[in-house]
């Protein structure tokens, strides 16, 4: 899927040299430092940021091709919460993928914004706006989006960041459950001590990758000393 992905902001890399093959029902997660890169190989698998180096493939294709079927969830501190939308408004955004430019919002639009609201558990709060959810239910919103636009790559950015402990056992039981519908997920996450228990797969790195593969396996007290005590001149997490 991810062969030699290198990302450079000007003159300063941000990451060089990742390679990952990985497929649907799995859950991976992106753990390095402060300033690893991890929100940047997220949004270059999104088409974010542009590619130096390498490439980024699906269903054996490049992945700008299947755009649609990829939905970025950032973190939660760079949504504007203050905009004017409502949650059914919010998730309605997930079909415009598939309308293009003369598609009208059909019934089936509405049945798929129907199911998300309802898979998500959140169809009592649709006509709430978004500044008025709880960190849970705001990334509940965000996932109801994603299932909306019927992506098959969920791509988050920090999704356990300031959420209390009952949404968080919350949104890692939405997670296992999505995975094992089939959907992948990738995630950067912060926490060593929960990643085991979230995510069957880890991507280490520090700028450079340091291991893939089974959580397990990867998160060893000697490559967590290695990622976590390299220097670090690059700003972006």
């Amino acid at each position: 899927m991810i062969d030699n992905v290198g990302v450079a902001y000007g003159p300063v890399s941000a990451l060089h040299g990742i390679s990952l093959a990985t497929s649907c029902g799995n859950r991976v997660a992106l753990i390095g430092p402060n300033g690893a890169g991890k929100s940047t190989l997220l949004k270059a698998i999104a088409g974010l940021v542009p590619r130096q180096t390498g490439t980024i493939q699906w269903r054996g294709t490049a992945v700008k091709k299947w755009s649609r079927e990829f939905a970025y969830l950032p973190q939660r501190e760079e949504v504007d919460w203050d905009f004017p939308i409502t949650v059914r408004g919010l998730v309605e955004m997930g079909r415009f993928p598939h309308l293009g430019l003369w598609k009208r919002y059909s019934d089936s639009d509405d049945n798929a914004v129907d199911h998300a609201l309802q898979t998500l558990a959140i169809a009592d709060l649709q006509a709430r706006q978004i500044c008025e959810l709880s960190g849970g239910q705001q990334q509940r919103a965000f996932l109801a989006r994603a299932l909306a636009q019927e992506a098959h790559v969920l791509l988050l950015d920090e999704p356990f960041t300031g959420l209390d402990r009952n949404a968080s056992e919350s949104l890692a039981n939405l997670l296992a459950a999505l995975s094992e519908e089939g959907r992948l997920i990738l995630s950067s996450h912060h926490d060593l001590d929960s990643a085991p228990d979230l995510f069957n797969e880890c991507l280490l790195l520090n700028h450079s990758q340091l291991g893939f593969g089974p959580t397990t396996e990867i998160l060893t007290p000697q490559l967590i000393a290695e990622a976590f005590t390299t220097p670090d001149p690059a700003s972006d997490d």
